[in-house]
């Protein structure tokens, strides 16, 4: 696990006050508090073009962290980079200030540009400036040293912090999805445990192919991830701690034990377990490994997520017939039903971080959907419909969706990205068959 370990370098950040702007003395507050609000929810919003300019420095690192971020923006939906072969002039300093004339009469709204080097200890040195083309000002700017191996991170922190400051919402480029890679026939297909960056690179298996793992969940504030093993009899739950490459078995469970998934504080798990034809919601706590019963019906309540705040659960049951949503208190009690469609079934609910929505699988008519409803069930909006999809995670910003989908026949699942206005869909690459996504917190 010492690989893993490594991607947790730490990254100093040098601040801004070596990089104030030539034709102004401080950094001055986002875009969206001058006056400039970016309404990214809207329907009317059109992507930002934003200017990428080649770093200074080692031509090597320049090429990787440009187009590094380059991708980060394009897969964004709200910004979109433009083509180097357009650009008014070639930036060979960002030390100097751009010729704002000059990029006034191209179509980018916002310039980025930088310098990356390596010092005589090899370590990374990054910096960038963030320029503001209609005010003609620098409005960003930061700087960067790390160990070399952790290009890739800094390319995406930069990416973050220029996403945030444009957008006034939080980045989520600097994270990670633990996922089931999935090899071999159909019927004999082996799954393990795998992480990689959210772009699909660094990917790393945490388990070996001999015992199968479903339902991987991340800790909504740690490197934490819970899952499923069926390697020994009975049904495990894993706790795995990434930064220690550490694994414990939090309990074995008789019978069938589903979807594991951590309390907001990272405190507990709440999980489905079967007994016979009847599932019920329990909630272990991490500490004392003690388990409270949540649900008492003789239907199938499973795939339980908690609201941001760990005062409510949404959930899926079948005890009104067919698959539907329902949403209860944590401590468990009457649950009140919010999906509605009709010969529609709903499934893997998850709550986002922002709280304001719940991404769910719906099933109609042959087809699978991924879409998102308010708490209250109203305001549904598909994201994706085909066949099959299933399984959404939130990005910790609230504003993308992953997801895997299985084309059926002979061929596998892989997992797609989508933004959940509906704008963008693209898929994440993988070495093999992938599914059962979970998204990271933020790394620092």
């Amino acid at each position: 696990m010492n690989d893993l370990i490594s991607r947790r370098d730490a990254i100093t950040m040098l601040g801004s006050a070596a990089l104030a702007p030539a034709v102004s003395t401080a950094l001055v507050t986002p875009a969206a508090a001058q006056g400039r609000t970016l309404d990214i929810r809207g329907g009317s919003f059109q992507p930002i073009p934003i200017a990428i300019s080649p770093m200074a420095g080692d031509p090597a690192l320049s090429k990787l962290l440009t187009g590094v971020i380059t991708n980060n923006f394009r897969r964004s939906v709200y910004l979109t980079p433009l083509d180097p072969a357009s650009f008014p002039e070639r930036i060979t300093s960002p030390d100097t200030p751009p010729r704002f004339d000059v990029w006034r009469t191209a179509s980018a709204q916002y310039l980025v540009t930088g310098r990356a080097t390596r010092g005589s200890d090899g370590r990374l040195r990054t910096e960038f400036r963030l320029w503001d083309i209609a005010r003609g000002q620098q409005i960003a700017g930061q700087q960067y040293v790390t160990d070399a191996q952790n290009s890739r991170r800094v390319a995406h922190i930069v990416s973050d912090a220029i996403f945030t400051k444009i957008t006034g919402e939080k980045g989520f480029f600097d994270t990670r999805i633990v996922f089931v890679d999935e090899r071999g026939p159909k019927q004999k297909r082996r799954k393990r445990l795998a992480i990689m960056d959210q772009d699909g690179a660094n990917v790393r298996f945490l388990t070996s192919a001999r015992e199968l793992v479903v339902t991987p969940r991340f800790s909504p504030n740690s490197q934490d991830v819970t899952y499923m093993s069926f390697g020994n009899g009975d049904p495990q739950v894993y706790l795995m701690n990434l930064d220690r490459g550490q694994r414990e078995v939090v309990g074995n469970f008789p019978g069938m034990t589903f979807s594991p998934r951590f309390s907001p504080d990272g405190q507990r798990i709440i999980m489905s377990l079967s007994t016979g034809s009847v599932t019920n919601l329990f909630a272990m706590d991490l500490r004392s490994r003690s388990t409270t019963r949540l649900t008492n019906t003789q239907g199938i309540d499973t795939s339980p997520s908690y609201s941001p705040d760990g005062s409510r659960i949404v959930f899926e049951s079948d005890r009104g017939g067919s698959q539907q949503l329902y949403i209860m208190g944590a401590g468990g009690g009457g649950a009140q039903r919010i999906s509605f469609e009709g010969g529609a079934r709903y499934s893997t609910p998850v709550w986002s971080p922002k709280g304001d929505y719940i991404a769910f699988t719906r099933q109609k008519g042959g087809r699978f959907a991924i879409g998102v409803m308010k708490p209250d069930g109203s305001g549904e909006r598909i994201i994706t419909e085909g066949f099959h999809n299933e399984g959404p995670t939130w990005a910790p910003n609230g504003l993308y969706l992953m997801f895997f989908r299985d084309p059926g026949g002979a061929a596998g699942p892989h997992i797609y990205m989508a933004n959940i206005t509906g704008r963008g869909e693209f898929r994440v690459p993988t070495p093999a068959y992938a599914s059962d996504p979970s998204w990271s917190p933020l790394l620092r």
